[in-house]
């Protein structure tokens, strides 16, 4: 190994020295008195717009500058004092009072200017009084104002007179079509006031008679049939009532078969293809083409009777009567021919909810009770469902024991 290298470590060479190799080397500097490669130079520093720049670029979130500090930054001595500054004639207006009540103005106002302030009047003030001119027994055409034609028709409604009406009423019942019973059929399905062999006919008489004067002295029309429970005889009731009633050569009676859940009314007669009553309370015919009135028979009974017959059950039957298009075909039913009574064979009342539905187009009820059937209580519940704004005109107890008619002659 040659004599002019030295080794300072352990196997790692170093460069030959030089002339310059052993020149003292400035200290290290501080931290603090390094200056950063962009920080302006010391005389930059020591002014103020290079001090306010890095404060003013380089902070998080700087604050919001209120609109005092968004103004332009001026000398002191050039910014307007607001004292010394006279009030425009705007500013002295704010300076009045801010509350201003317009009676106190017109009252301080001179009379000569309250015409002004006086709005022109409008048009919908001007319409009553054109309305109470009408009144006043004056000619011109403030006298004939637009509601006249209205008053006039309240006044004088174009209406037929009574007889005419009544002579259109008779003729519409007699275009009815007729239809024909059998006197032995009925007295098979226990229609006793057919034939009136049986001495219990004589109890729908009585109940005929009754019915009849409760009706002229309410002035009541529509009379519906229920029964607590099935099994109670009010399908019997209804047509044995309905066969009465048609010997009452002055009275004109419509039943109506409206147990719409099981329609029983036209087996009873011995009819089929009647078609559903649904289709006259809703609209769909008109009365002339569902209704049948009772044509020559055996049984002596005049032709006052017309039924509307149903050989079809309602899936919705309280909905249907609940409608107001059955409410309007009842109507006009009763305006076109003008029965005295109307009779409805109406569903049990405590197995649903159409006798409830049909309170609206009834006038009262008659209730059907059975004989070791129907219990107190029952009765009872029927009331309560019917309420007080639907009266109950009478009981009738059907399959009674021990019934004292006989057949007598004079």
């Amino acid at each position: 190994m040659s004599a002019d290298r030295t080794f300072r470590r352990k196997n790692r060479p170093v460069r030959a020295r030089e002339e310059d190799d052993m020149r003292p080397v400035a200290p290290l500097e501080r931290p603090k008195d390094r200056v950063p490669q962009d920080a302006a130079p010391p005389a930059a520093l020591e002014s103020g717009e290079a001090r306010d720049k890095p404060r003013t670029f380089r902070r998080k979130n700087p604050p919001r500058r209120t609109p005092e500090a968004q103004r332009p930054a001026g000398p002191p001595e050039a910014r307007p004092d607001p004292a010394d500054k006279e009030p425009d004639v705007p500013r002295k207006t704010l300076t009045e009072p801010p509350v201003r009540l317009e009676p106190e103005m017109r009252q301080d106002a001179p009379t000569d200017a309250a015409p002004e302030e006086t709005p022109p009047p409008m048009a919908e003030a001007q319409e009553p009084a054109a309305l109470m001119r009408a009144d006043e027994p004056k000619d011109g055409p403030a006298t004939a104002p637009a509601m006249a034609p209205p008053a006039e028709r309240t006044a004088t409604p174009v209406t037929p007179s009574l007889s005419e009406s009544a002579a259109d009423q008779d003729a519409n019942w007699r275009a009815l079509d007729t239809f024909r019973v059998d006197e032995r059929l009925l007295d098979r399905n226990r229609i006793i006031t057919a034939s009136r062999y049986d001495p219990a006919h004589s109890s729908f008489d009585v109940l005929r008679t009754r019915l009849l004067q409760a009706l002229a002295e309410r002035g009541w029309t529509r009379i519906a049939i229920t029964s607590p429970t099935q099994g109670c005889g009010k399908t019997f009731t209804a047509a044995n009532l309905a066969i009465s009633l048609a010997r009452q050569e002055n009275c004109r009676t419509i039943l109506f078969d409206t147990d719409l859940r099981n329609p029983s009314l036209s087996k009873v007669f011995g009819l089929s293809g009647m078609g559903p009553i649904g289709n006259l309370l809703r609209g769909a015919s008109g009365p002339e083409d569902h209704l049948l009135r009772l044509g020559p028979n055996a049984i002596h009974a005049s032709q006052n009777l017309a039924i509307a017959f149903n050989d079809a059950p309602e899936t919705y039957a309280s909905e249907l009567l609940q409608d107001p298009r059955t409410g309007r075909a009842l109507n006009h039913v009763q305006e076109r021919y003008r029965p005295d009574v109307m009779l409805f064979d109406m569903p049990p009342a405590l197995y649903g909810d159409d006798v409830i539905a049909m309170r609206p187009h009834i006038d009262a009820v008659i209730l059907v009770v059975g004989g070791g059937l129907t219990s107190e209580r029952e009765i009872r519940e029927v009331e309560a469902r019917l309420g007080t704004e639907t009266p109950l005109l009478g009981v009738v107890l059907n399959r009674a024991e021990g019934s004292t008619a006989r057949k007598y002659t004079y």
